[in-house]
């Protein structure tokens, strides 16, 4: 699988899981994780969920997907939602998104949209997540 390397030299898969409305039927739940388990064991270690994929369905999926994989091989990427990006709300949003996806620690945390919120908050936000081992890496987009 080719990587990118990003400035502080962490290697990110540049082909990953794109998980928007997974974990919304219960009647997909069986096929959706097989999929996720057939696109780890081929390679495709990167996956990309957010807080307000199912409203947490697709985490929480992904989370009983994972359960069984070698954490250190996957590189999980989640988003906050803007309204929750603040010091007020972001760091239960990510507690919360780490309980969905059963893990202590996100590669990739990104502000999903830019609100409400002063980015400058944000940026203090998500850096003191990093500096609590919550998250390794953060950013923005689609600002």
């Amino acid at each position: 699988m080719k990587e990118r390397i990003l400035k502080d030299h962490t290697k990110v898969p540049l082909l990953g899981h794109g998980t928007w409305h997974l974990g919304e039927h219960p009647g997909r739940r069986v096929d959706e994780i097989a999929t996720l388990h057939w696109g780890i064991e081929h390679g495709m270690t990167l996956i990309d969920t957010a807080e307000m994929y199912g409203n947490g369905a697709s985490e929480e999926l992904i989370g009983e997907a994972i359960a069984d994989q070698n954490r250190e091989i996957l590189y999980l990427v989640s988003k906050v939602y803007p309204w929750n990006a603040g010091e007020d709300h972001i760091f239960q949003a990510c507690e919360d998104s780490l309980n969905r996806l059963r893990t202590d620690y996100l590669d990739l945390y990104l502000l999903h949209w830019r609100g409400e919120i002063p980015l400058e908050e944000t940026v203090s936000s998500m850096e003191e997540l990093k500096a609590q081992g919550k998250i390794l890496n953060w950013g923005c987009i689609k600002l």
